[in-house]
């Protein structure tokens, strides 16, 4: 069928329903696991939760490569949507990064009055998170030299530093990993405790996905899926991790330095 616009009218699709339904069932997953040590419930969810995302992923690829369903249109709308997207992120942040000011700049008499409350032993903020922050400034600049790369059609440079990029992300997490079997305060420990492990947790969830988003658009730049002038699947994915970045560079000099 013929059209006279230039917006993509989406076909019906399963994928956004069937997202939400396992997203769902994911979070009671999660419930499961802290209140009955159970985890059969969560490992199914984390199974349709990825194959949901494999196949939705696969389809939105298919419309912008293959159908030419991207027009410029609608990608200036993708764009708008990246954009409040991240805003949206952003007030998420923001709401944990106010929770942990409040309480470390009012500290009530049950913490002691002390900032970190007695009992806790902070990380070296020179130490792991020192090489975190290192990690991650370093993978902002090998993101852009890939997005440079990818607009100059130098697409062996543009495969380096992607591939830079993903292998900076992984390492962050296995640190991160390491850092949290070292810790010896748990999210129940004060609120000290809790919001530490709220604001570094999350964060650490979107350097997961952000490292899984890269990892995609450097399969699809392996095969070619990309133009210098039609890329917004990477534009989004480099967006969105330089977002993880400057993220980490407030929750380092808050939580990390500051509030030790």
């Amino acid at each position: 069928m013929t059209k006279n616009h230039t917006f993509h009218l989406v076909d019906q699709s399963p994928w956004p329903l069937l997202g939400s339904l396992s997203t769902f069932s994911l979070l009671m997953g999660f419930i499961k696991w802290f209140q009955f040590q159970e985890s059969n419930l969560l490992m199914l969810s984390i199974l349709t939760t990825n194959l949901i995302m494999y196949q939705w992923w696969r389809d939105i690829i298919r419309e912008s490569t293959f159908q030419g369903m991207h027009t410029t249109k609608v990608s200036l709308n993708l764009r708008w949507g990246m954009i409040l997207f991240i805003s949206s992120e952003v007030l998420f942040f923001f709401s944990f990064f106010w929770a942990f000011f409040h309480s470390s700049l009012s500290s009530s008499i049950e913490l002691g009055m002390n900032w970190p409350p007695k009992g806790i032993m902070t990380f070296n903020p020179l130490e792991i998170p020192l090489l975190n922050t290192l990690i991650l400034l370093t993978s902002g600049l090998s993101i852009t030299w890939a997005h440079h790369s990818l607009m100059e059609n130098n697409f062996t440079q543009a495969i380096q530093g992607l591939s830079m990029t993903v292998i900076l992300g992984t390492y962050f997490t296995f640190l991160q990993k390491f850092e949290y079997f070292e810790a010896n305060f748990s999210i129940s420990d004060s609120i000290y405790g809790s919001t530490f492990y709220m604001t570094t947790g999350l964060h650490g969830m979107h350097v997961i996905i952000g490292s899984v988003f890269l990892l995609i658009c450097l399969l699809r730049e392996i095969l070619n899926h990309f133009s210098s002038s039609h890329h917004f699947g990477f534009e989004a994915a480099a967006w969105y991790w330089h977002f993880v970045d400057v993220v980490w560079l407030f929750l380092y000099i808050s939580i990390y330095w500051w509030g030790s």
